[in-house]
């Protein structure tokens, strides 16, 4: 594990010098034959040492660190109890794995037009079955490449060695873990933070959606700042929004309307972090390319995700966390670790988690360099390549389970959401005088006006 932690640390540029002593408590692992409970205590760390090395720069030495292993497992599943009510299920009936002729192929349909493009390619199928016998007299690669220019998401399985000989798979092996350019200097940000909310103060201006970027921006409003999301008029998340909205206010707009632009740039303006989740060429597109965003707002500190990573033929691929265990071998080798006869996944998104909380840690260190030197920064991450840093850490054998979840897991106070009452999980990682803490329940998307909160007051 230290090994591990030092190795992700390393990535994201921390110092290695006078980190605080990091400590992991619990037993156990998630199954898998991936070490997904110690990849989930780790990359929570680095984000606890993000916040640390942010605090030792304001004054506020920050001297151990704590990460509970077995809630940081739950935390990468989910952290909400409802109580009383049932979130919306997880994934559109005809989601998930199909025998082809050849092999093993995901489809991801759990947005309307993505269901539509999956199925303007296999035609019109009732239900799971008739998808299946469809995909069933197509070999994995052709089904891929034809769901894919549609405009869906697919991905044929591959086995390790099989992505590490693709072209994305090389590409992707050549990038660093986080890509980060300094910007040109300006005037330093003053701090506003305190011991107990580091980033109060910080605007976040977020543009991401399923799973990894809001899993970060859930961590950096847990930290103090001022979290506003914008999604596209249409967009819904049923059964995510209870679990990732938790600290943030949730507005919509329309980059594709001329007064919404106005608006989004002046946000923009505003704005101390921009975390977004396009696509690699989706913001140019729309006009708004690494220049213009700086230009826009000087020293932004600008971190942005994508699924398949930032070179190579895929690098503009619509993706999933699930899409990329099938595509970079992390399924088959569930598969052969399970003796299963079909695809064994990561007991959780653990790609997505983990992409989130290095995400986070890129975006408190960029805050940090900003605090120091006025220098913005542009960071870059995937979640293909946080699958090549998992792989690399090696296979394991798990024997000792996690224990069961109890009621000592669960923080004792009721927090009220638009869906009904329930409990969070207790944070995960424990900061001495600085707690995770949220400012407000979770929201329903397009809940909010789209103007940041000037008078944040937490819980």
């Amino acid at each position: 594990m230290p090994d591990l932690l030092a190795t992700l640390a390393q990535a994201l540029g921390l110092p290695s010098q006078e980190r605080p002593l990091v400590s992991f408590t619990g037993t156990g692992a998630l199954p898998s034959t991936f070490a997904v409970t110690d990849f989930a205590s780790a990359s929570i760390a680095v984000a606890g040492l993000a916040v640390a090395e942010l605090l030792r720069q304001q004054g506020q030495p920050v001297h151990t660190l704590e990460v509970d292993r077995r809630l940081a497992s739950f935390w990468f599943a989910s952290s909400l109890r409802p109580m009383g009510w049932e979130p919306a299920p997880s994934w559109d009936p005809i989601a998930g794995d199909y025998a082809t002729v050849d092999g093993w192929i995901r489809l991801h349909t759990n947005a309307p037009h993505h269901r539509a493009a999956a199925l303007s390619v296999l035609g019109d199928c009732a239900g799971r079955d008739a998808v299946a016998a469809a995909v069933s007299s197509w070999q994995a690669e052709a089904l891929e490449s034809a769901v894919v220019a549609a405009g869906g998401c697919a991905a044929q399985m591959l086995d390790l060695k099989q992505w590490s000989a693709h072209p994305q798979g090389k590409a992707v092996g050549a990038e660093p873990l986080a890509a980060r350019q300094a910007g040109p200097e300006h005037a330093p940000l003053t701090w506003r933070g305190s011991r107990a909310q580091p980033l109060a103060g910080i605007k976040v201006l977020d543009l991401t959606r399923i799973l990894a970027g809001p899993v970060a921006t859930r961590f950096l409003a847990s930290m103090g700042a001022d979290v506003l999301r914008i999604d596209p008029p249409g967009w819904e998340e049923p059964a995510l929004a209870p679990e990732v909205t938790l600290g943030k206010r949730c507005a919509r707009l329309d980059l594709h309307d001329s007064l919404d632009r106005i608006s989004f740039e002046r946000l923009l303006a505003q704005a101390d972090v921009f975390v977004h989740g396009y696509r690699a060429d989706a913001l140019e597109r729309l006009g708004y390319d690494a220049a213009r965003l700086q230009q826009l707002a000087p020293g932004l500190v600008n971190v942005s995700l994508n699924a398949y990573g930032w070179t190579g033929p895929w690098r503009n691929r619509r993706g999933f966390d699930s899409l990329v265990q099938m595509n970079t071998g992390i399924a088959a080798a569930g598969q052969r670790w399970r003796q299963a006869d079909k695809p064994v996944p990561l007991p959780v998104q653990a790609l997505d988690m983990a992409t989130g909380y290095l995400i986070a840690a890129a975006a408190i260190d960029g805050v940090r360099e900003r605090l120091a030197s006025g220098r913005g920064s542009t960071s870059r991450l995937s979640l293909a390549r946080t699958a090549k840093a998992l792989v690399d850490h090696g296979q394991v054998t798990t024997d000792l389970p996690l224990a069961a979840q109890a009621s000592g897991d669960l923080a004792s106070q009721i927090e009220h959401t638009p869906w009904g009452p329930a409990q969070r999980l207790s944070p995960p990682l424990r900061i001495p005088g600085t707690p995770m803490q949220w400012a407000c329940p979770a929201s329903e998307l397009g809940s909010s006006p789209a103007t940041f909160n000037d008078a944040l007051q937490f819980l």
